[in-house]
């Protein structure tokens, strides 16, 4: 049930076709696991939080550097040495208190991997290495959880949701990592990628709209030019294909 204050707080959403009551109901029940509290995470969590999730579970163990000040809008000067996920938990508590908030400092590894998605609903990619998303994406496999990939470079990023059974996985699209290396990040690519999972989240916890289901959006910021790739399953997939 949705008390008077979130009636009142989630009013303006309540008013979209398709939404309604029982879509803030869907959102209050939904549990969604947020892989990294920086650039990525950190819009993703506030329009989570926002609209109303009901759980959002913040898995990082890093602590807060001032190189991440420009993007990872979650985290401000006066937060600098603490973990992110302690930064992260207090702004998104104050942004709103009716989100329950389970911050965990853990380094994402295929010996944990399985309990930190146990019970959530979506797995949102918002890890800067490849690795990681690898084990995210097996998970997601094992459990048969939608898994929202997203990455950014410079001015540019990407973003498709995966549905484990349906669409290609991430093996399918990127079978083996890029090299690891330190890049380069503008503030406003990781803005509108994690804004763009965020959306995909709502609208699958909803069931409205047309999911980037079998399709890589490609977003170029230096052009603000957007573009489609239609993604397939490799039928040879390490991951998918078993």
């Amino acid at each position: 049930m949705l008390s008077d204050n979130e009636l009142e707080r989630y009013d303006r959403q309540i008013m979209i076709d398709g939404f309604g009551r029982e879509g803030q109901e869907r959102l209050k029940r939904a549990k969604i696991l947020v892989a990294g509290a920086g650039g990525l995470g950190s819009p993703v969590s506030i329009y989570l939080a926002a609209a109303g999730v009901g759980m959002i579970r913040i898995v990082d163990d890093d602590k807060v550097e001032i190189s991440n000040l420009n993007r990872q809008i979650l985290h401000w000067d006066k937060d600098v040495g603490k973990r992110k996920v302690d930064s992260a938990r207090e702004k998104l508590q104050g942004l709103n208190q009716n989100v329950q908030l389970e911050s965990i400092v853990e380094r994402i590894t295929e010996d944990n991997i399985l309990q930190l998605v146990a019970d959530c609903d979506l797995i949102v990619d918002a890890m800067d290495n490849f690795p990681t998303r690898y084990l995210l994406n097996k998970a997601a496999l094992t459990k048969n959880i939608p898994f929202l990939h997203g990455a950014v470079y410079g001015f540019e990023g990407r973003a498709t949701t995966i549905i484990p059974g349906e669409t290609p996985c991430l093996r399918c699209i990127c079978p083996q990592p890029p090299p690891a290396e330190k890049f380069p990040v503008i503030g406003v690519a990781p803005a509108v990628i994690g804004c763009i999972q965020a959306t995909e989240a709502i609208k699958y916890v909803l069931q409205i709209g047309e999911l980037l289901t079998g399709r890589l959006l490609i977003y170029d910021g230096l052009s603000l030019r957007f573009c489609e790739v239609e993604l397939t399953k490799d039928p040879e997939c390490m991951e998918c294909s078993r």
